[in-house]
């Protein structure tokens, strides 16, 4: 499997992978794409290269080889059993993890002599090192009219880090990691200063080794600088200290037309207030990110099984239970639960309680667990105690440091209010019943309790759509598909988690959802996904980003674009 060891690449490299110009005569109110007679020349894209010290990359298709000129059998075996890991999109310049957005244009589980294209995958990367690097993409694109995408890992259903015809800004390579003490007059204390490329790995660790914890997600291998935190982020520690959104300080970034900004709630507060939850690679491209650091301690866990034996009635009674005691919960501060429903099993994948002994995690189950055994079903369960976050972390995350989670799927989502809970469970039991029984299909919930009375903010103090603090609990919907399915199917399977959305919509009327585990293509985006708060998210955009340079589908801003049938970007109103 290629990996990208050595990323500054030789023009000589690009002169074989650089797009023929055929020529082609230019759409108006589009990006130029390649092709078009208006496309940079390889000349243009030499010299740029060396004006950014060789950190161009050109785009290149995992699978490619598996095709062609550039088969080579070893590597593409290789790939077919990597395929759906996720470092073989994270440390990849320009290939996401999204089966949709790959849209097999070039997939190594079909012949060796069918087609090979780019697809929706960009044209070129820079390995950002530096703000100058983003400067000089931002510049190099928007004097050539080239769609410019922001990359960090790949972990992205809704298409934002990818696209036809684009430059990619690849962030992944901005890994410093600086522990201090900051001092503002919002906050005093232990910090972490994160470039855009960390990921919850690298971090984790290292905040246990000087006796501290930072908030990020489940999944090891997400960046907590980009789309994560951008869009909320949510995890295991949310129950002692809000979303990530919740804990940031301020960023570096580097706007549209080039400058470089620090934003804070005393410095650029505007632009602050939209990176923390507004949404992903959609105001500026952020460089780093300085987050609260909080004092480590013990944490306790627990997890649980219980089965449908059969009885649909029973398990289902059992899943209401569930969501009787979170509930309860919801008043003991610091708990957060992480559990996921099929039609035959519930899974309780991890509970932590941090500060707490085990002792407190399990009084707190043991009337769930009397009620499951007085319906009869059968159940696993533990509890625990470990010394420190990333102890329990490590407890419940196998195969560390990049755990097991296959990029295979499509995704789907809902904020479940507190009040849909208590007024209308039979309703979304139904639902839960009714998605459940598709073939394949999950729901999964990250349970805890971020009101702004229990975080300590205001409504003022990030963009987080409002609807996330009446839940009760995030809800998402997944389903796995084969890796050599074929588009088709992708495509009825995003159409399906459409229609969960619109069911799940139907008995949250007043909700939303977490951009992050969403559809790119759903009618009502604005609603759901930013809530109140898109009015003043679209006057922060034209502020900074006038020309809509950062484009994302069902990002603010994106309803003055299109994508044109070949995939290139251009104006809604062209």
């Amino acid at each position: 499997m290629r990996m990208f060891a050595n990323y500054a690449l030789g023009v000589s490299y690009l002169m074989v992978l650089l797009p023929r110009v055929l020529a082609a005569p230019h759409v108006p109110g589009c990006h130029y794409f390649p092709g078009d007679r208006q496309w940079p020349s390889l000349q243009q894209w030499q010299q740029f290269n060396l004006s950014i010290e060789g950190n161009l990359i050109a785009g290149r298709p995992l699978a490619d080889v598996c095709h062609g000129t550039t088969y080579d059998k070893g590597e593409c075996v290789a790939l077919k059993a990597n395929w759906t890991n996720s470092p073989s999109y994270f440390v990849d310049p320009v290939n996401v993890m999204s089966p949709y957005w790959l849209n097999n244009s070039c997939s190594p589980f079909t012949s060796h002599n069918a087609s090979c294209t780019l697809g929706n995958i960009a044209s070129y990367a820079i390995n950002v090192s530096s703000v100058e690097d983003v400067q000089a993409g931002l510049n190099f694109a928007q004097d050539h009219n080239i769609r410019v995408q922001v990359k960090n890992t790949g972990h992205d259903f809704l298409g934002r880090s990818t696209g036809a015809g684009s430059l990619a800004l690849w962030t992944h390579n901005l890994k410093d990691i600086s522990f201090f003490n900051y001092s503002s007059p919002g906050y005093n204390g232990s910090a972490v200063k994160l470039g855009a490329g960390v990921q919850a790995f690298e971090v984790y660790q290292e905040a246990a080794d000087n006796g501290l914890r930072v908030t990020g997600g489940f999944c090891p291998t997400v960046g907590i600088t980009g789309g994560y935190v951008q869009s909320g982020g949510h995890g295991a520690l949310e129950g002692v200290y809000g979303l990530a959104a919740d804990n940031t300080l301020e960023f570096e970034v580097v706007t549209p037309d080039g400058r470089y900004l620090v934003a804070s709630p005393t410095e650029n507060e505007d632009l602050y207030w939209a990176l923390n939850g507004g949404g992903g690679g959609t105001y500026a491209v952020v460089i780093s990110q300085t987050t609260k650091a909080h004092p480590d301690g013990i944490v306790a866990g627990a997890s649980l099984t219980f089965q449908n034996n059969g009885d649909n009635g029973t398990y289902w009674a059992a899943v209401e239970a569930w969501h009787k005691r979170l509930l309860v919960w919801d008043d003991l501060a610091g708990i957060s639960n992480y559990f996921g429903i099929t039609s035959d099993l519930f899974t309780l994948y991890s509970a932590a309680l941090p500060d707490q002994p085990e002792s407190a995690i399990a009084a707190q189950f043991d009337p769930f667990i009397q009620e499951l055994e007085k319906l009869g079903l059968t159940y696993t369960y533990e509890t625990n105690e470990q010394p420190t976050y990333y102890d329990h972390f490590a407890y419940y995350t196998p195969d560390l440091p990049y755990g097991d989670y296959p990029t295979s799927s499509t995704i789907g989502g809902r904020l479940i209010a507190r009040d849909t809970v208590r007024d209308n469970m039979s309703g979304l039991i139904a639902a839960y019943r009714n998605i459940t029984a598709l073939p394949g299909y999950r729901i999964n919930g990250i349970a805890a309790n971020v009101t702004h009375t229990r975080v300590g903010n205001t409504p003022a103090s990030n963009a987080v759509v409002p609807a996330w603090r009446d839940a009760l609990y995030s809800a998402n919907m997944d389903v796995y598909v084969a890796p050599s399915f074929p588009l088709d199917i992708l495509r009825e399977h995003q159409a399906q988690m459409n229609h969960n959305q619109d069911l799940l919509r139907s008995i949250t009327p007043n909700g939303g959802t977490y951009l992050n585990e969403a559809t790119f293509d759903n009618p009502t985006w604005k609603t759901d996904y930013f809530g109140s708060n898109y009015p003043r998210l679209l006057e922060i955009k034209k502020k900074y980003d006038p020309r809509f340079v950062l484009y994302g589908p069902a990002s603010v801003g994106s309803e003055h674009w299109k994508v044109a049938s070949d995939g290139r970007l251009c104006r809604a109103d062209a």
